[in-house]
């Protein structure tokens, strides 16, 4: 097989997003049918949201993975590059909210707004992101798509529990996050976020996508959260903190960095996780998995650099 050349790479890559804008299109146009029919409408918004499950949602965290981290290091691109983060856990969102809908209208309103979103996003990514990625001499682009192949082939080999299992589980989820939704509208907000955290730490290891999910949720149910101010403390580490810092990181890598890193650590020792927001929904996690086993000290609170020592 003949290796593509940086401007074949450029186009395909670039093929491969209008291709996806039209298989989600042609769905949404389906249900747009079907609603106008007076049809059952339900069977359609299974087949969109399974195509953003198992197309859109995974390029997409291949994106994050291989070719935002690239493009990022162009202070350029480095606001857009978040933007265009913050879209995908947007259409993350939009997929879970599609799947909860109770009229075809509903649904369909939905489904246009997640086209519209994603229509911006693709000719955000063709016209700014691979522009730069062409242009960067050190940059690779059939390499950096070999790699994102890799990453959706990773994801895929995800060991399956069963198609009917996996469906409980996620139905189950879905139960949980709005249980978590309602408790944290009552006013009772720290006791969705311990919720969402316990969710988040049962199906972590046999379910990172519905972790992914979770992890989500969490970071909008902590805004709501009303908690005690942040203290700083001035007590000195113990013996010479490394940083992690995850800024750079696509936001889906970053708790598994900062977990890997604990896990890392021996009893009496601690390390310094510099972040660029409140790492609250992080701490609802460690309570939720390691609790009376951490510590937890803000060193630096904001509002563009947060500095927290963590230790074993």
């Amino acid at each position: 097989m003949t290796e593509m050349s940086q401007s074949e790479a450029y186009e395909a890559a670039r093929a491969h997003h209008v291709a996806l804008l039209a298989g989600l299109n042609e769905r949404v146009e389906h249900l747009r049918r079907a609603v106008s029919a007076a049809a059952g409408w339900e069977p359609q918004v299974g087949a969109l949201v399974a195509y953003l499950a198992d197309e859109v949602l995974p390029h997409a965290a291949a994106e994050e993975r291989v070719l935002y981290p690239l493009a990022a290091r162009s202070a350029d691109l480095d606001a857009p590059v978040g933007e265009l983060i913050a879209e995908h856990r947007s259409l993350e969102a939009s997929a879970g909210d599609l799947t909860r809908v109770s009229t075809g209208v509903d649904a369909l309103r939905a489904a246009d707004e997640i086209s519209i979103v994603f229509a911006s996003h693709v000719a955000r990514e063709n016209d700014l992101v691979l522009p730069v990625l062409l242009a960067d001499s050190e940059v690779d682009i059939a390499e950096a798509l070999a790699s994102m192949g890799d990453v959706l082939d990773d994801l895929a080999r995800r060991p399956s529990r069963g198609a009917v299992a996996e469906e409980v589980e996620e139905a189950l989820m879905s139960l949980v996050l709005a249980t978590a939704d309602e408790l944290s509208r009552s006013g009772q907000a720290e006791w969705a976020c311990r919720l969402a955290a316990r969710a988040w730490g049962l199906v972590r290891a046999e379910r990172p996508d519905l972790a992914r999910q979770v992890t989500a949720r969490l970071h909008v149910l902590s805004r709501r959260a009303t908690t005690a101010p942040v203290h700083l403390t001035s007590a000195p580490g113990r013996g010479r903190d490394e940083e992690l810092d995850v800024r750079s990181l696509a936001p889906a890598e970053r708790h598994e960095a900062i977990f890997a890193a604990f896990a890392a650590l021996a009893p009496g020792t601690s390390f310094v996780l510099v972040n660029d927001h409140d790492p609250k929904p992080l701490r609802y996690q460690f309570d939720a998995e390691h609790e009376g086993t951490f510590t937890w000290d803000y060193l630096v609170a904001g509002p563009r650099e947060w500095r927290v020592r963590i230790g074993r």
